[in-house]
């Protein structure tokens, strides 16, 4: 039996094709959706999607199997971004399963769960039973193929049109034409953008629109700078009003000004928090605690209310539930929109930052100046031997500092007048992160250096 201790994460399943997941693994996660998502086994559906990886159609007719031999009935919509697999457990009110790895490398595929509305399944609502529920599966005899019980079928739809129709309704693209780059990473947004972008009045350069879950060009992963340059040349070289990188999945979005400067994500999530004030004024507004401190200060200038949370889709989707938040931001390039079901779309994200260009004659640069007056480190990943023992080496060391305060919603967050610093554990990886802001760059980077310094003492 595969040695899933490391494939169940907080939020999803990932690990490495066939050695940590494979169609056994995916049959059990299927026949154990269904009990812990509710779906009726007469009758009741599941709807799933996959990404282009070469690994997805086996491991999704595998899932379906599982579905199917306790019962229930499978929709299947084919490739997919995971927010299109949002819209259509929203749209068709099922449990749902994407397929991908986001950004992972090819020989990575993944499963992400939620139940009927899109709403999430992690390590607290659900994945864990549904662990100990294909453990104990898998650790009888090891079963063949599996067959349909009672009336459980398979359905084919297509809901790509339906997805952009919805987008387009809830963010209108209105004024002067634009020139946008989209670099798709060969992932899933080569899908979904041509369909977004046929009604729009903009003149679109694809780059590496081509599905291919090997990703020839570079990682679908454009939180790194690296995997920037070809988008930010392209940006250049044809004059771009601004520039649009998506993760594997298409989940997450990155802009790129028309200087081809990276716009980081907390900037983005202050532009699209003040559209949705003045669409809903007063309403509260998500944002993870290693957010610039610029988007609570925004939300607040503009009559909303700002709701700090931990760092995770999870938990700002139940936050969104229980404050009725009318939007969420995460530096990591994830945006939340309540009205897209409480799910994190990039391709929402990216219609908003049209959107407000196009209403303007102003570049972008100059569309998003207020939203950067601070100096930020981006998240800096350090691998330790005891993650625990060097946050609390941390409290140590700035517990007693003039001036400071501290807090551990997520991690350890250090908070200062001049600056702020979080360290915290990864969910998905063996790491810490650390994340700095400071009023200024050289007041950042004198942070940013000491708590380096105290975090990478534990291993060298």
């Amino acid at each position: 039996m595969p040695d899933l201790s490391h494939v169940f994460k907080a939020y999803d399943l990932r690990g490495v094709v066939p050695d940590e997941l494979d169609e056994r693994v995916a049959c059990a996660v299927g026949a154990a959706f269904v009990s812990v998502a509710g779906v009726p086994r007469d009758g009741g559906a599941v709807v799933v999607g996959y990404d282009m990886r070469p690994s997805s159609p086996a491991l999704v007719a595998a899932f379906g199997e599982g579905v199917r031999s306790v019962g229930a009935s499978v929709v299947e919509i084919g490739l997919a971004s995971t927010d299109q697999l949002y819209f259509a457990s929203g749209r068709l009110d099922l449990p749902g399963a994407m397929f991908t790895a986001s950004h992972n490398p090819a020989q990575y595929n993944g499963i992400k769960l939620c139940r009927a509305g899109a709403v999430p399944i992690g390590r607290e609502t659900g994945l864990a039973q549904i662990r100990a529920m294909v453990e104990a599966r898998l650790g009888r005899a090891a079963p063949g193929r599996v067959s349909p019980a009672g009336d459980a079928r398979l359905e084919h739809r297509d809901l790509l049109a339906g997805y952009a129709e919805h987008l387009h309704e809830l963010v209108p693209v209105r004024g002067r034409r634009l020139t946008v780059v989209v670099d798709a990473g060969n992932g899933m947004a080569g899908h979904t953008a041509p369909a977004v972008f046929a009604d729009l009045d903009v003149d679109l350069v694809p780059l590496f629109f081509e599905l291919d879950g090997t990703f020839p060009h570079h990682e679908a992963n454009p939180i790194e700078p690296d995997n920037l340059r070809d988008l930010q040349a392209a940006v250049r070289e044809h004059g771009a009003d601004l520039g649009l990188a998506f993760d594997g999945d298409a989940d997450r979005c990155f802009v790129v000004d028309e200087r081809g400067d990276a716009v980081a994500p907390s900037a983005l999530t202050a532009l699209i928090a003040v559209r949705e004030l003045q669409r809903e004024p007063g309403a509260a507004v998500i944002h993870n605690l290693v957010t610039s401190r610029v988007v609570p200060e925004v939300v607040t200038a503009h009559g909303g209310t700002p709701v700090r949370t931990r760092v995770g889709h999870s938990y700002i989707k139940a936050t969104m539930a229980e404050t009725g938040a009318i939007f969420g931001g995460e530096h990591s390039g994830h945006f939340y929109f309540r009205d897209f079901w409480r799910a994190d779309s990039g391709m929402l994200a990216a219609l908003h930052t049209l959107a407000a260009l196009a209403a303007t004659d102003r570049p972008l640069s100059q569309l998003l100046a207020g939203y950067t007056p601070y100096a930020g480190s981006g998240e800096i990943n350090s691998t330790v031997t005891d993650p625990p023992a060097v946050i609390a080496a941390c409290e140590r060391e700035y517990a007693t500092m003039p001036g400071v305060r501290l807090d551990h919603l997520d991690g350890l967050t250090v908070s200062h007048a001049e600056w702020w610093f979080n360290v915290r554990a990864s969910n998905t990886e063996p790491l810490l992160r650390l994340n700095v802001e400071g009023n200024d760059r050289p007041t950042m980077v004198r942070v940013r250096d000491a708590a380096l310094a105290l975090i990478r003492s534990d291993h060298r």
